[in-house]
């Protein structure tokens, strides 16, 4: 089959439709990206049009489309690929998904989509048009935890997983970056700065010798580079698992001398670019949990003591941090109805002061360490970790 290929017009939303739909038939992460340009459909491809989710008023309904996907892929397992039905009968064991997906509207093709477990086999079945299926064990539903799981191997809750690290260029951001590289995860280092974003991206890829690390410019206080970085999110992998604010900025002084102008740059970026990278990973996770409603997506802000305790010449930076916790608590209610669970880690110094009881300061590994708990516990959302070394307690 040969369609007219147009510019996909829902991109955006398309993309995590599909990558839900891949982990809720798994339970596992995947790598869901966009192949442009003319060709011929693949037999075995997973064949949905779009045009019943496209209203009146040319807008889209994300839970028609959901609904449409859901009910083509049910089709496709019993139409196109009899062989994977009759193994998930005979062996209870494996079954056979698509690995492209295309998307149309009556006979216009609005873009071809390339699955796999990793980004590097999914770039490469794109390149050589392979649709051939995807074979994987059946998935536990409704199982329970083995009773023998501990928090041993508590790095594997990222393995595989598709993560963003804003800030990810430079200092905690980028050691945020590498521990979930060499963790097993796909990592988008984003920062302000294009050439140093590459350049760390670089480096984990060297490091990891496969690609673990994905580099984005994005201005955390400007909506429109925050909106523009998901869109490429989704473009590239699909949607994410895992979406990590680590860009700050720090100006201290006394607040009798500071400027207006620097309070308002620690404010856009602190608190009011934490409220827009929410919002857009919100829709974006949310276009996920259409078709994998049971799946857990985590938003992190890597936040600071500051944001738990007051202090002198640093007043910016901490009331940022301060409205930040606040936003955490509502965006934690209203995201949960998504499964997306919205939590926060406050470091402390990193630099040893004398008032740390633990008599050291704290170091990258403590905070990864919080942030495996927090993606590992399922149960909590809307909540402020710290990681002080004991300078705040009982908070």
């Amino acid at each position: 089959m040969f369609l007219f290929y147009m510019k996909p017009i829902y991109l955006t939303t398309i993309a995590p439709i599909i990558r839900g739909l891949c982990i809720n038939t798994s339970g596992q992460p995947w790598v869901v990206i966009h192949g442009s340009g003319a060709g011929t459909i693949p037999p075995e491809s997973l064949v949905i049009d779009i045009g019943a989710a496209i209203t009146e008023n040319q807008t889209f309904d994300e839970d028609a489309a959901a609904k449409i996907f859901r009910e083509a892929h049910t089709a496709w397992e019993f139409e196109i690929a009899p062989a994977g039905v009759e193994a998930m009968v005979q062996t209870k064991t494996v079954m056979k998904e698509p690995s492209c997906v295309v998307v149309k509207t009556q006979d216009t093709v609005n873009g071809f989509y390339w699955i796999d477990r990793d980004i590097d086999a999914a770039r490469k079945r794109m390149q050589e048009r392979n649709a051939s299926f995807l074979e994987q064990p059946l998935p536990l539903i409704n199982q329970p935890n083995p009773p023998n799981m501990n928090a041993a191997s508590r790095t594997e809750v990222v393995r595989n997983k598709v993560a963003l690290v804003t800030g990810g260029a430079e200092g905690l951001g980028a050691e945020i970056a590498h521990s979930l590289a060499a963790s097993g995860g796909l990592v988008y280092v984003a920062d302000i700065c294009q050439e140093e974003a590459e350049r760390r991206a670089a480096l984990i890829n060297a490091g990891e010798k496969r690609t673990a690390a994905i580099p984005l410019q994005v201005s955390m206080s400007d909506e429109g580079s925050v909106e523009a970085m998901f869109q490429a999110v989704a473009e590239t992998t699909g949607g994410l698992d895992l979406c990590i604010c680590g860009a700050e900025t720090i100006r201290s002084g006394s607040m009798l001398e500071q400027e207006l102008d620097d309070f308002k740059l620690i404010t856009n970026i602190n608190y009011t670019g934490f409220f827009l990278m929410t919002k857009y990973a919100g829709l974006l996770l949310r276009g996920q949990h259409r078709t994998a409603p049971n799946w857990k997506t985590d938003i992190i802000q890597i936040n600071s003591r500051l944001g738990l305790q007051g202090e002198a010449k640093n007043s910016a930076d901490s009331g940022g941090k301060f409205g930040a916790l606040g936003l955490i608590a509502s965006f934690a209610l209203e995201l949960i109805e998504y499964n997306i669970k919205v939590n926060a880690v406050c470091p402390g110094a990193f630099s040893f002061e004398p008032r740390i009881p633990m008599k050291r300061g704290c170091t990258g590994m403590d905070v990864m360490r919080a942030l495996y708990y927090i993606i590992e516990q399922e149960y909590e959302t809307g909540q402020a970790l710290p990681v002080t070394g004991g300078t705040v307690m009982l908070h």
